[in-house]
């Protein structure tokens, strides 16, 4: 092919835009320039351009359908003369209006009248409560799961990321092992080992998207292999909870007391696996005692498999370490954890270990779901846990964490002198109940309603209980805290 047949070919598959998809070809003779602008105008009052979306410039628009800059430049000055769009000198041409645009309709989700506390605080919630509960508006948050997210290390972050970048070769930049970066593998081996007492080959190690992301690909093996129950703690995580049952899993409840899981009633469920958090069980904050550890394992002698959500197990402030149930028993256990409560929830970063018979079938569900982790994020995280640096920003995290506990403390004996404490030698947050008599759904809708945000006890009950609420304390200030726990003082008295 000689050089100008190549020109003419070039330009055969490259006249038009990706932007709106912009075709010359479909323009009238004559007409460019209206039809450029009618495009526009339809895809302002079609949404396909909010407001605020910045137009092409005007050159690279021309070069990229092959017409002179003047066509677009026509067809801009139109829509800005209609009101569509106004230049903004080097910020370029901004929508600022969609004129004749009907306006959408409202959200028919909730009644005429219904407010947006109305929509989160039900007494069945539905699997979008939390995403509705985070959203909703609040000038102090208590919602517990969240740790000092103010306090994320990001000098540390962006040194080990630079220094990262400087030596990565480009092929750790393609597809890589769907069980995650080797690099954090082994550095996840080595922080259970130093930590939590576990060991563990890197080879054994999946990272996934959090420890939700592990207790789906835990469910979706053990649906697989005709388990169809998976008991829970009662009081227990309502989120976990829900996952379970995305994927078609039965639930029984399990009583927890001040020893933890019950593990009598557990037999008696006749359910072959539990969702269990031993170290620090949420939300009543209790260990698993020695003799239910005894009886727990007794149990799995008889078959039984435990699934170990290890929930924020390294913040503890009055009581000595707990070992992780995966150490003694750990071909009889899933194991979960992530960084969610060491450094941030957004990281999405957790990881997990599978019983040898599982281990390929969890493999697999994480390489169909989504291939693996993002690696840059994953080679980070693994200098900062060789380097010594997690375990410095845990221990900046301890002293900080206890601060705000011992402030939500005295608030309560203050302001709620009738409430029981529970959980206070550990954790991010405080389990608070109260004698019946009321709902603490209704509670917690009223205390959104004058700017806080907690969470009901009920919604982690399947089993009636006492009224209560759960409150996080790690993310807030001291003062934030104390002035939120007197907010909750005064509406308890008015919704006894």
């Amino acid at each position: 092919m000689n050089r100008s047949n190549e020109d003419l070919f070039e330009e055969s598959i490259t006249a038009g835009s990706d932007f709106l998809q912009l075709n010359v070809e479909d323009a009238p003779v004559g007409g460019l320039s209206e039809w450029l602008a009618e495009r526009f105008r339809w895809a302002i009052r079609d949404g396909l351009l909010s407001v605020g979306s910045r137009l092409p410039a005007s050159r690279v628009l021309a070069r990229d359908l092959h017409v002179s800059r003047g066509v677009v430049t026509e067809a801009y000055q139109r829509l800005s003369e209609e009101g569509y769009v106004a230049g903004r000198g080097r910020g370029g041409t901004i929508v600022v209006g969609a004129p004749g645009r009907t306006p959408p309709a409202r959200p028919r989700s909730a009644p005429a009248g219904a407010t947006a506390t109305d929509a989160v605080f039900t007494a069945s919630p539905g699997v979008e409560v939390f995403d509705s509960l985070r959203a909703a508006a609040a000038r102090i948050d208590l919602s517990p799961g969240v740790p000092d997210l103010a306090a994320f290390p990001r000098a540390a972050w962006l040194r080990a990321e630079r220094s990262l970048l400087a030596d990565l070769g480009s092929s750790a930049l393609g597809y890589g092992d769907p069980r995650g970066c080797p690099a954090l593998r082994v550095a996840v081996a080595n922080w259970l080992a130093r930590n939590r007492g576990i060991l563990a080959d890197p080879a054994d190690v999946i990272i996934t998207a959090g420890t939700a992301q592990a207790l789906g690909l835990f469910a979706e093996v053990l649906v697989e292999a005709g388990i169809r129950e998976v008991a829970v703690e009662d009081p227990g995580s309502l989120g976990a909870r829900q996952h379970l049952h995305n994927r078609r899993l039965a639930t029984p409840p399990v009583p927890v007391d001040a020893d933890g899981i019950d593990v009598g009633t557990l037999r008696a469920t006749g359910a072959p696996a539990v969702l269990l958090t031993p170290a620090h069980q949420f939300p009543t904050g209790v260990v698993l005692g020695g003799d239910r550890r005894r009886e727990l394992m007794r149990w799995v002698d008889d078959g039984g498999l435990i699934i170990e959500d290890d929930y924020d197990a390294e913040h503890r402030y009055d009581r000595p370490p707990v070992p992780a149930l995966r150490s003694p028993l750990g071909e009889r256990v899933c194991y979960a954890g992530s960084v969610s409560k060491l450094l941030a929830p957004a990281l999405r970063i957790g990881w997990c270990l599978a019983p040898p018979r599982y281990r390929d079938a969890v493999v697999a569900a994480k390489r169909f779901a989504d291939l693996g982790n993002a690696a840059l994020p994953q080679l980070v995280l693994a200098r900062l846990m060789e380097s010594g640096e997690m375990e410095r920003h845990l221990r900046l995290l301890r002293r900080r964490h206890r601060r705000r506990r011992d402030a939500m403390i005295d608030a309560i004996g203050a302001h709620l002198p009738d409430a029981t404490v529970h959980g206070a030698a550990a954790g991010l947050h405080l389990t608070i109940t109260f004698d019946a008599g009321f709902s603490d759904v209704d509670l917690a809708a009223a205390l959104l309603a004058h700017g806080v945000k907690v969470q009901p006890l009920s919604w982690h009950r399947q089993c009636p209980g006492r009224p209560g609420l759960v409150l996080g304390y790690a993310a807030s200030v001291p003062t934030a805290i104390g002035e939120g726990v007197a907010v909750i003082g005064e509406a308890l008295r008015r919704v006894r």
